[in-house]
């Protein structure tokens, strides 16, 4: 007999698993990275809803090319789609349902996909469908389609 856990409030609003710390931290240290060492090429945000995607699905960062922001009249789903969409796995999600993200988002229009394995501490970063990159330890992650490159020690530290 299979057991179901109910989802909290928190993962019905927003369709996703709930994030530990981990899951933060890592969120925060890959933005605070690509803002830092990416911020004048790229608009870099987190948790920003995308249009169009069946089970509207929000990455935990996503890379926009530079462009002003819309502090009047921001849409709450983006309906273009991002340069490149991030998702850190959560303890409750499966490498598979992970690896269906980036499906849909490739689908979106998305260029390039990364999936960070917090337990491996590792990212996937996918340049097309089913064709990815695993960079883990004390390699530098590279995503050759934004030309972007970073130390993964900053990630997961």
């Amino acid at each position: 007999m299979e057991t179901t856990v109910a989802a909290n409030p928190y993962e019905l609003e927003r369709g996703k698993p709930m994030p530990n710390l981990t899951h933060g931290a890592i969120q925060m240290n890959l933005g605070f990275e690509l803002k830092l060492n990416y911020g004048a090429s790229y608009r870099i945000a987190s948790e920003v809803a995308l249009a169009t995607i069946p089970d509207g699905s929000t990455p935990d960062i996503v890379v926009y090319p530079t462009r002003p922001l819309n502090f009047t009249n921001e849409p709450a789903r983006q309906t273009d789609a991002p340069l490149l969409a991030v998702e850190i796995q959560s303890p409750s999600q499966a490498n598979e349902e992970m690896v269906e993200k980036t499906l849909r988002y490739f689908a979106f229009g998305v260029q390039s996909c990364w999936v960070v394995f917090p337990a491996l501490r590792g990212v996937a970063v996918y340049s097309a469908p089913g064709t990815f990159h695993f960079f883990h330890g004390d390699e530098s992650l590279k995503d050759t389609i934004l030309d972007i490159q970073i130390d993964l020690r900053k990630i997961f530290a």
